[in-house]
């Protein structure tokens, strides 16, 4: 429908082109000698160009733009035109000049304030030129009537009326789909008045008509004819304006329904928003926010409404997630981001639901807490269970031979002191001795293990000379002869002389029971600090043993070794163990070095 009625509006456009460069006559008859009247009939020719612009098909936006121009150009010409005959032709200027301005305002429209829907320019623009065309005609109409010469005048040509009637026709066949003609998919009083224009315009008509058919068939006088006719038209006019009261009224009490029911559902929705437990942000297409709820507001902190939002999680996805507050702390929530689609299903906004987790993540950490407490508890009484079973074995063996040894010794210098010679009880009293000795080592060891365990152990760390030291210990323990020292007399360390002591010994007596002799002592500066090296002629120890070599109980070791790491790490070093070349064992103590 719509191009064809652009087809007949661009025919219409010709036709009126040429009509108008056809007829170049005067209107007035009483033109002066030598003079010409301007004939408004020219302004027809660019105002049936500008109509045949405005169908003309283009394509893109910047012809769409040129053409749009040009007919407005033409337009305002035609216009100008028939303003410059106002004073001679004031009917057909008129006319001219409001369907050339339609023509140029044709895809203006105009929204009021306080109107019900935006309206076109060109309408009431054309209207008032149709009819000042259709009141040109009615004279005409009634021309048999008179008697010869003495008809009635015409304030137009009739070739004029015409031509502005098919001029206005053209225009409102140009666009359908915004003038009066698109009535078929609208409601309202915007309808209805477009509805009953055209019945305003044809009711004089038709009681003209019916006018002239009754004065040319001799049914009633010119007079009598035409006081009918105005009645008719008159009652008509009254009939379509009540009609068209009841029309406004109804669409009015309509649209006052609808508008109450859209903020009765607009309360709603706020009020079913503003309700709910968790907190909600709605965003248009392009994240801007456009509302949240109150429990938005007393998560976040804010009173006030903040255009951009948080970072949020992608839509579609639901997670774990943080939202900052306005004092800087952030909140965890479980956040959801879900797309709103609108009828064509293309995304129109967005809404971000979040619902405080924060009591659930504390309860989360304090069990998360609570299960590694009860983890360290448990790796406490493993270690505790595996130390009464070490300390358990160790009393066993450990222990319990020189007892079970003193004990056979005692029994049998008892049962026999009588018989025995001297140098045998000497003997037996010796050995007597030496296992109570190294039981009373053993209960000491205990103590001090016990003591480390429980962390009571403290260093008072002073410059020691280790020479001193080591040939201290070396007589204690009586073996002399198999421990080669090689150190200077001026190295001191800093270090707990006691606890320096016990590492020495636990040393020496470690390599002369697990090795052979001779038993290499040396100690150097070494990096800012002191080395002392213990080494043995032995064997070496087994690989196997190596992993737990400073534990606490290894079989056959006793305690020495655990003793020695504990008391050098509370003096502030380390001991280590390395192979000897070609052969042997090597226990590294690595102290602080005293100032000179």
């Amino acid at each position: 429908m719509g191009r064809l009625s652009r087809l007949i509006a661009g025919c219409a456009g010709v036709t009126v082109a040429v009509l108008g460069a056809l007829d170049t006559r005067t209107l007035d008859d009483g033109a002066p000698p030598g003079g010409v009247i301007p004939d408004p009939a020219v302004s027809l020719v660019p105002a049936g160009i500008a109509l045949l612009l405005q169908v003309l098909p283009v394509t893109g936006e910047r012809a769409t733009r040129t053409r749009t121009a040009a007919a407005a150009l033409f337009a305002l010409v035609a216009a100008a035109l028939g303003a410059a005959a106002l004073a001679d032709h004031p009917a057909a200027s008129v006319a001219v000049l409001l369907a050339g301005l339609a023509l140029a305002t044709l895809d203006l429209r105009l929204s009021p304030r306080s109107g019900i829907v935006a309206f076109r320019i060109a309408d009431p623009l054309l209207l008032g030129a149709a009819i000042i065309a259709l009141v040109a005609l009615v004279p005409r109409l009634f021309a048999p009537t008179f008697p010869a010469g003495g008809g009635p005048d015409g304030v137009m040509p009739l070739s004029m009326a015409g031509s502005l009637l098919l001029l206005t026709t053209g225009t409102i066949l140009a666009r359908p789909e915004t003038g009066p003609l698109r009535t078929l998919d609208d409601s309202g009083p915007r309808i209805a008045v477009r509805r009953l224009a055209p019945a305003l315009i044809a009711a004089p008509l038709i009681a003209a008509l019916v006018s002239a058919f009754a004065v040319r068939t001799g049914i009633s006088r010119p007079a009598a004819a035409v006081s009918t006719g105005v009645i008719l038209a008159a009652l008509a006019l009254l009939a379509l304006l009540a009609y068209l009261v009841r029309t406004l009224d109804r669409a009015d009490r309509r649209q006052r329904h609808l508008v109450a029911e859209l903020r009765d559902r607009q309360d709603f929705a706020q009020t079913l928003l503003q309700s709910m437990n968790e907190a909600v942000m709605v965003l248009d297409v392009n994240y801007r926010v456009i509302d949240v709820n109150r429990r938005w507001r007393e998560l976040t902190g804010h009173d006030d409404l903040v255009p951009d939002p948080p970072p949020l999680p992608p839509p579609g996805t639901g997670q774990d997630w943080t939202i900052p507050r306005a004092d800087g702390t952030e909140v965890p929530v479980l956040a959801t981001m879900a797309a709103i689609p609108d009828a064509a299903g293309s995304t129109r906004g967005y809404v971000a639901t979040c619902v405080d987790i924060a009591e659930r993540k504390r309860a989360e950490n304090a069990l998360t807490e609570h299960a590694a407490e009860l983890e360290r508890g448990n790796a406490q009484l493993a270690a505790a269970l595996t130390f009464k079973n070490d300390l358990t074995s160790m009393l066993t063996h450990d222990v319990a031979q020189p007892i079970s040894s003193i004990a056979s010794l005692a029994e049998l210098l008892c049962a026999d002191w009588a018989d025995l010679p001297d140098d045998i009880r000497l003997e037996l009293a010796t050995k007597i001795d030496k296992n109570t000795r190294r039981l009373i080592k053993m209960m000491n060891d205990l103590q001090l293990l016990f003591r480390l365990d429980t962390g009571t152990v403290t260093a008072r760390r002073v410059p020691v000379p280790l020479l001193e030291v080591v040939e201290a210990v070396s007589a204690a323990i009586g073996d002399e002869g198999d421990v080669e020292i090689a150190i200077d007399e001026e190295l001191t360390a800093l270090a707990d002389r006691g606890h320096l002591t016990v590492v020495v010994e636990n040393l020496l007596k470690n390599a002369l029971g697990h090795g052979s002799p001779p038993i290499h002592v040396r100690a150097d500066r070494r990096d800012g600090g002191v080395l002392l090296t213990v080494q043995d002629s032995g064997t070496g120890i087994p690989e196997e043993l190596l992993p737990n070599l400073f534990g606490r109980f290894i079989r056959g070791s006793g305690l020495g070794l655990f003793i020695v790491r504990h008391l050098v790490e509370a003096n502030g070093g380390s001991v280590r163990y390395e192979h000897a070349v070609p052969r042997g064992a090597r226990l590294l103590v690595t102290l602080e070095g005293a100032p000179a």
